[in-house]
């Protein structure tokens, strides 16, 4: 208890911090957002005229110690403000819509490229030399060092616009109402095929070559040894013994992937035109959309930091030499 209490104590300083943070970097960017959301009208308009448009965004003379009092009595309320680039609608109801697709296709990619490239490693680990061992984990990693932004574009050319097998961009046809129908869910599905697979490829060899290393190392303790002499079926000393405590460090990244399910995917959704969280984001910082941005940075931020902290629980719970720590 006195660890998980300590692990807590500097997660809620950090948290503090990153609150600190979110406010106070977004005003220091060069630009104004009512100029930038008015465009070339902002000239023809008059410094009267002008101020009613930054009093309806939102816009605050005040200095920046009187805005950072107002967003904490705000933040303490659940209010992030209104959007700038998707006024009137409130900055809640922005990210939530976009909290629903960056969490269907980041949990699809993670579980899919954890359980795929943990396989390989461990596969390999235990056919070491093999056809698995030599070609997948060099492969994989090859083609996981591509930029995001690179690949994502490669597959989209190649099986979206060559080929036309996969749509290209959105979350689904627009010809289609959301709702829990066949031809929706198939749409969604088939929208999701091209990110997911780019956002699995990029991260499988690191998964493949992680779990390699460490059951090469566990595979030589005396644990795994003596469950071979006592003539245990294979497949049981590899899943049973050996990769049971192999699993222990994936455990870590994990829990770090799955904290960066909210922001490890901008390029991704950006090339895609996927209406997640990081495609929300571009299009703040391109449109100076203060509460939006900080609406984002602070669900990301604590997503990291709950996903980190949960880690530390469950690592309790696995590994005794932690709670002795």
């Amino acid at each position: 208890m006195r660890y998980i209490l300590r692990r807590l104590g500097f997660y809620l300083a950090a948290l503090v911090v990153a609150v600190a943070i979110n406010f106070f970097l977004p005003r220091l960017l060069p630009g104004d957002p009512a100029t930038i959301i008015l465009g070339t009208s902002a000239g023809k308009l008059s410094p009267e005229s002008l101020q009613v448009v930054r009093a309806a965004l939102g816009l605050s003379d005040a200095s920046l110690p009187q805005q950072f009092i107002t967003y904490l009595s705000n933040l303490f309320q659940g209010n992030f403000g209104i959007s700038y680039t998707y006024f009137p609608a409130p900055v809640t109801k922005v990210i939530g819509n976009g909290l629903v697709w960056t969490l269907l296709l980041g949990s699809v990619s993670l579980i899919i490229s954890f359980v795929l490239g943990n396989l390989i490693g461990i596969i390999g680990s235990w056919r070491r030399g093999g056809f698995i061992d030599s070609v997948f984990p060099p492969l994989l990693i090859l083609v996981g060092s591509f930029p995001a932004f690179f690949l994502a574009l490669a597959l989209l050319y190649a099986f979206g616009v060559k080929l036309d097998w996969l749509p290209i961009n959105h979350a689904y046809s627009s010809r289609l109402h959301i709702g829990l129908t066949w031809p929706f869910i198939k749409s969604v599905l088939e929208h999701m095929v091209l990110p997911v697979t780019t956002s699995v490829l990029l991260s499988l060899g690191g998964w493949a070559l992680g779990m390699r290393n460490v059951m090469v190392s566990v595979m030589s303790d005396d644990y795994v040894t003596m469950a071979e002499a006592k003539g245990l079926k294979q497949a049981r000393v590899l899943f049973r013994y050996a990769a049971r405590n192999a699993l222990l460090p994936g455990v870590t990244g994990f829990g770090i992937a799955l904290g960066a399910i909210l922001s490890g995917q901008i390029l991704i959704e950006t090339v895609f035109s996927y209406p997640g969280l990081g495609f929300l984001l571009i299009n703040a910082v391109n449109g100076r959309d203060y509460p939006l941005m900080q609406g984002l940075f602070m669900i990301i931020t604590m997503a990291i930091l709950a996903a980190n902290f949960f880690v530390d629980i469950l690592y309790t719970r696995l590994d005794p030499r932690v709670r002795a720590g």
